[in-house]
């Protein structure tokens, strides 16, 4: 990893802080994204202590698309090129009782931070991406998949937070798809199940009791950054294994309408300024 860059959001905590530390002690030169600028640097001395190359801490909530712009914009004024980008931000389902949110643009919650976000700021990075060869997209997502009812991509309706996470984990992946296919294999992207339940805050925060540590989701992980899985794209992995996503991550219909909600979903929250 010497002289490569990362990105990779969400990484004050659970498995991105362990994926920074990892990669930066690896020789890469880790951007280091979070909420909070206090963990961020946190993160940014161990990754120093580690023997790391200096990090770059950026601070951004990606429950608001223009703190997502604010986000890329910031990465392209300290990069030329990104050699991989980890989507692995996200939210989980919520306290048990807790009720449906909505993001600052007015977006259900989950499906903001744990896809939309990742959307938006993937399609505003490709450029860097594109100057870096053999560079790398990872989508964390989740074994956990619920198709998306596209009368009510919102759950307006029935809102329940379980759902709404798996809804979202499961647009990551008909992403994923869609964009190997429009890239061709360059940048590779892929995304995956880095394993089940493991002992982070979201997981604990859920009530559920840890069945996996962060170091098996990191070592899934990481096969798709710099093991012999990251020259495949376009494939959906549980843990280290490739497997079959939910059947709506293939139907080319329901990608291309979710893409064009994506699209409506940006525009609206760009119009409302």
């Amino acid at each position: 990893m010497n002289g490569q860059t990362v990105l990779i959001t969400g990484s004050t905590d659970g498995l991105g802080r362990h994926l920074a530390v990892r990669l930066g002690a690896a020789g890469a030169r880790v951007l280091v994204h979070g909420r909070d600028a206090d963990r961020a640097e946190r993160v940014r001395s161990e990754i120093r202590a580690a023997g790391g190359p200096d990090p770059v801490v950026l601070v951004a909530d990606l429950a608001s698309l223009r703190e997502v712009d604010r986000l890329a914009d910031e990465v392209a004024r300290h990069l030329d090129r990104l050699d991989v980008l980890v989507n692995n931000a996200g939210i989980g389902f919520g306290r048990p009782g807790s009720g449906r949110e909505l993001s600052a643009d007015g977006v259900e919650l989950r499906f903001a931070v744990n896809y939309l976000a990742g959307y938006r700021l993937t399609r505003l990075l490709l450029p860097l991406l594109r100057a870096a060869p053999g560079s790398r997209i990872v989508n964390v997502a989740s074994a956990g998949q619920y198709p998306v009812d596209f009368a009510d991509p919102m759950l307006e309706r029935a809102y329940d937070g379980v759902t709404a996470y798996r809804r979202a984990k499961l647009a990551q992946v008909m992403f994923t798809f869609d964009l190997a296919e429009e890239l061709g294999g360059s940048p590779v992207v892929n995304t995956l199940h880095p394993a089940t339940y493991m002992a982070t805050t979201m997981v604990r925060e859920s009530g559920t009791e840890p069945c996996s540590t962060v170091a098996e989701g990191g070592d899934a992980t990481l096969r798709l950054i710099t093991g012999p899985a990251s020259e495949l794209t376009g494939r959906y992995y549980n843990g280290v294994r490739e497997e079959r996503a939910h059947d709506q991550a293939y139907d080319p219909d329901a990608r291309r309408r979710l893409r064009e909600l994506s699209d409506r979903l940006v525009a609206a929250a760009h119009a409302r300024g």
